[in-house]
């Protein structure tokens, strides 16, 4: 796919490039970046500009993955990270972000969020976007929940990150809840009544 620039309220979501590779090397120094994201640590330059110059093109090159820089639109300035991922199951995909820690608690990632899961739906034709953190990861929970994400429960070592197997919280986003339609209908299953038959209260 063509790369593509996504905008928002307040922002760009844009591919990376060789400019941000200073960008992207300083606000990953952050230990909360290091501790919860994937990215290696220590995180060196070389490391930000095989991001910004090779892993992230190709992601777009071959439709494997989508990154997006997130940027100010009134002053470009670099706020965050967001990548959406394709899996294995048809119309799945995976979003995943960062945010730089001075531009942290003002909704930039939540709104970038709503705003590539919007372009996901209608564009990739996904019908489930998932989201995956490190059991504990409470700031980036607190963003798929503001996003609308719905928690699906917890995966027993359900990521690796540097080596290391932890165990997961997966939540998933769907079209409807949006208010937009799928590329497939969906209906969802009824919870299985009572024992001695009495219908679920909840439902």
């Amino acid at each position: 796919m063509e790369p593509i620039t996504l905008t928002t309220e307040r922002l760009l979501l844009r591919p990376f490039g060789p400019q941000d590779t200073h960008r992207v090397h300083a606000a990953c120094q952050d230990p909360d970046i290091q501790r919860w994201t994937v990215v290696p640590s220590p995180y060196r330059l070389t490391d930000a500009e095989l991001f910004t110059t090779k892993l992230s093109p190709a992601g777009w090159q071959d439709d494997s993955a989508y990154g997006f820089a997130l940027t100010l639109r009134e002053t470009g300035a670099l706020v965050g990270a967001l990548g959406i991922d394709r899996r294995s199951l048809p119309g799945t995909y995976e979003v995943g972000y960062w945010s730089a820690k001075e531009h942290r608690g003002r909704g930039y990632v939540t709104e970038a969020v709503l705003g590539s899961a919007r372009w996901a739906f209608s564009v990739l034709g996904a019908d489930r976007l998932e989201w995956r953190a490190e059991t504990g990861n409470v700031a980036s929970r607190a963003v798929a929940l503001r996003a609308g994400f719905r928690l699906e429960g917890e995966q027993r070592s359900g990521l690796l990150n540097k080596g290391v197997r932890r165990d997961a919280w997966t939540a998933a986003l769907l079209p409807s809840d949006l208010g937009l339609a799928g590329a497939h209908p969906y209906v969802p299953e009824r919870r299985a009544p009572r024992p001695g038959g009495s219908p679920d209260p909840g439902r």
